[in-house]
């Protein structure tokens, strides 16, 4: 006898696949990066990085306090260069938290704005079974005309409606998460206009002096500093030149600034041969650039004669110091001084400098190192000369306006005296040789910059604010209406007739939100008494499990 096995096959289990724990690392770190809770702590973030920025000077702004900051704190300067904290939003870490917002930001919006088409292309919901639990409920005599009548009445009023047979669903508010979106959509621009000004925006800082021969054309080599953007090219820069022709500045009588206006003169292949004023809060505007007017001062004219009777002028600007009467500080140095007319040779250690502090206003009595008003009322310049080799021709970058201390430390330049010298006035030193203070020339510190980016950041923030607005003022709910028979058993007012159950749902805090229904409600049954009847109706109500009910 044959015997079957009739028991069913055990099938073994198929082995369970391990998890890839790269790829869900990568994916909880999206998650967290793309949260909103993360988008508002770098957005933080981002606001604190900025404060260095508003606070120490930087370099593509004010390159010369920069210059005066490392004088000023020699031990901490060197410490905050390196961390880039004069070259704030151009460092690493602000752009590593730019980025890491940008991505954030996106993540954030794209699923939220699938969802919100969605909202929008759907209908309103259908009317919960039970309203009474809603957070506004109330029964009225039905309207003549039914649920149509309800429905027209709300359209009017820019509901969206929904009728399905006897019930009316609406729905309202979606400017709040359309605000929403837009606001977040707007800081994306603005985003990426600040880092298009960044890739394809230039600027430069420039000091000029007034005068035909201190024209500045713009060029690179012809900037204190300049910065261009990663796509730019010195050959990318617009052609014109400009010469300073007048500078007015007028002060109150405490020494404050009232009013400064530049006029200049433009010219060059890029723009029309033109006179033309700016002033701090007027920049010029030329087709490819802008000229901001960041400060001024006074550049003393001083002629030197040597004692072979060769003379020379130097009208270098002299530096203010930050007071309000616009003391300044500065050289002139003259390497070319006291060469032998016959050899044509240059004797360097007779080279001469004169280091001064100009006074706007001298007072009548010394100390002679404090203006006391910023425009000339009695001008001075308080000198001190000094003979020797300058060190100019060594090769070493030095500043312009400052004498090379070393080769004072060394005694390859020595000092020769001092004097105080009026305007018009000259001073003979010790080998017969002559300084006259001839005046003064006005010079203007300008900033030339362009930011191909500009343009959309404005207009992103309008948008920005536009959406604040509807994000923070636009209030989503919903009502529902029912048309139903009356029960003449339970002494029904209107005798039978049909009855209105209506209730109505907040989706956000929107605490006027009971009012309006009542408005809403007394609109529909076309009676000014039953806004009071609508308002009071839901006292009682059960209000446990409100949303659930609700959806």
């Amino acid at each position: 006898m044959t015997v079957v096995d009739d028991r069913p096959e055990t099938v073994a289990p198929a082995p369970r696949r391990r998890p890839n724990r790269l790829l869900a690392l990568l994916r909880n770190s999206w998650r967290q990066l793309t949260s909103m809770r993360t988008a508002l702590i770098l957005l933080f973030l981002l606001a604190i990085a900025a404060i260095p920025g508003s606070v120490l000077p930087q370099r593509g702004i004010s390159p010369e306090k920069v210059n005066e900051y490392f004088v000023d704190h020699p031990d901490w300067a060197p410490r905050l260069d390196r961390i880039g904290a004069f070259e704030v939003f151009g460092s690493v870490w602000f752009s590593a938290i730019y980025l890491l917002l940008f991505t954030s930001l996106i993540g954030c919006i794209t699923p939220r704005l699938r969802d919100h088409i969605r909202a929008l292309r759907s209908r309103p919901p259908a009317a919960p079974k039970r309203m009474a639990r809603l957070p506004q409920h109330t029964v009225l005599p039905a309207p003549p005309g039914g649920a149509a009548a309800i429905a027209e009445v709300l359209r009017k009023r820019r509901w969206r409606v929904e009728v399905r047979g006897e019930e009316v669903s609406a729905e309202k508010g979606y400017l709040k998460e359309t605000g929403n979106l837009l606001f977040h959509t707007s800081l994306i621009a603005v985003l990426i206009s600040v880092a298009l000004g960044s890739w394809y925006g230039w600027s430069g800082n420039r000091l000029l002096v007034a005068g035909a021969d201190n024209s500045f054309c713009n060029t690179r080599q012809q900037y204190a500093e300049a910065k261009l953007g990663p796509q730019v090219d010195s050959a990318d820069l617009p052609r014109f030149c400009l010469r300073l022709d007048d500078f007015e500045a007028r002060f109150l009588p405490s020494g404050q600034p009232e009013f400064f206006n530049a006029t200049v003169t433009v010219d060059g292949p890029d723009e029309p041969t033109r006179s033309a004023d700016f002033s701090v809060n007027s920049p010029l505007r030329l087709a490819d650039a802008s000229v901001y007017l960041l400060g001024h001062g006074y550049a003393p004219v001083i002629r030197y004669t040597d004692r072979f009777g060769n003379s020379q002028i130097s009208d270098e600007p002299f530096l203010t110091t930050g007071d309000m009467g616009l003391t300044s500080e500065g050289l002139a140095a003259f390497p070319d001084a006291n060469v032998d007319p016959s050899t044509g040779q240059r004797a360097p250690d007779e080279q001469m400098a004169f280091t001064g502090i100009y006074l706007p206003t001298a007072p009548e009595q010394a100390p002679f190192v404090r203006s006391e008003y910023p425009t000339e009322r009695n001008p001075a310049l308080n000198l001190v000369a000094y003979r020797g080799n300058l060190g100019l021709d060594a090769g070493i970058p030095g500043s312009v306006y400052q004498l090379d201390q070393r080769q004072v430390r060394t005694g390859k330049v020595q000092e020769v005296g001092t004097k105080l010298l009026r305007k018009g006035e000259t001073w003979k030193l010790d080998d017969g040789t002559t300084v006259e203070f001839l005046g003064t020339e006005r010079y203007v510190t300008l900033s030339i910059r362009h930011d191909p980016g500009a343009t959309p950041l404005l207009i992103s923030c309008g948008f920005l604010l536009v959406g604040l607005m509807g994000s923070l003022f636009g209030r989503r709910r919903r009502v529902f209406f029912r048309v139903v028979p009356a029960d003449p058993a339970e002494g029904s007012p209107t005798g039978g007739s049909s009855l209105m159950e209506a209730g109505g749902l907040p989706r956000t805090d929107y605490p006027g939100f009971a009012d309006e229904f009542a408005q809403l409600i007394a609109e529909v049954n076309g009676d000014e008494r039953a806004a009071e009847r609508a308002s009071t109706g839901a006292d009682s109500s059960d209000r446990a499990g409100v949303r659930e009910g609700a959806e």
